[in-house]
């Protein structure tokens, strides 16, 4: 089944590092890379360092999976900027909640961003 997504607010930035699409990165133009960390929102497109990376923000956005998610399962970034369920360890940033339910890695999740 094919998803689609509803996005309400995008920003292009220059990519540091390379970004791979539909992977989560940070304000800083980088692909996360802690689990965990604060993202801006998942890129649009693949880039190279120096770059530009187009990256939705905010709404109802397609993210690559890192492990199977259920619907409503608070989302964090893993350590490549994949949406995984929040480890609930202390200190993660949750980016959104889950729309859809993965039943593994590697899959488009749709995330509600806001």
């Amino acid at each position: 089944m094919s998803q689609t997504e509803k996005v309400l607010h995008a920003e292009t930035i220059i990519a540091s590092g390379a970004v791979t699409a539909r992977r989560l990165v940070g304000f800083d133009g980088a692909q996360a890379t802690v689990t965990g960390a604060k993202v801006m929102g998942p890129a649009v497109n693949d880039a190279a360092d120096g770059e530009p990376v187009a990256v939705n923000a905010i709404g109802s956005l397609l993210v690559e999976s890192g492990a199977a998610v259920a619907v409503g399962a608070d989302i964090v970034t893993d350590t490549q900027g994949r949406a995984i369920t929040n480890p609930a360890v202390g200190g993660e940033y949750i980016v959104g909640q889950a729309v859809t339910a993965v039943s593994g890695a590697g899959i488009l999740v749709r995330v509600l961003f806001k």
